[in-house]
């Protein structure tokens, strides 16, 4: 019974406290709920993009 009780602290806690600030994200229109997700792609576009432009780099300079 110790162990169901922990994992609803954790449930209720996740659900209750740490993703509040999304609830009122999905609650407003298509554009502002997506907008944390944008950001994540095009920071993550960018970081693939300078790491493919190092590889080549080194390469060129035949080192490894």
């Amino acid at each position: 019974m110790i162990a169901n009780n922990i994992f609803k602290a954790i449930g209720d806690f996740f659900t209750n406290v740490a993703f509040a600030p999304l609830d009122t994200l999905y609650n407003m229109n298509w554009w502002s709920a997506n907008l944390p997700s944008w950001i994540f792609i095009i920071i993550t576009f960018v970081a693939f993009f300078y790491w493919m432009g190092q590889l080549l780099k080194f390469k060129k300079e035949g080192r490894e």
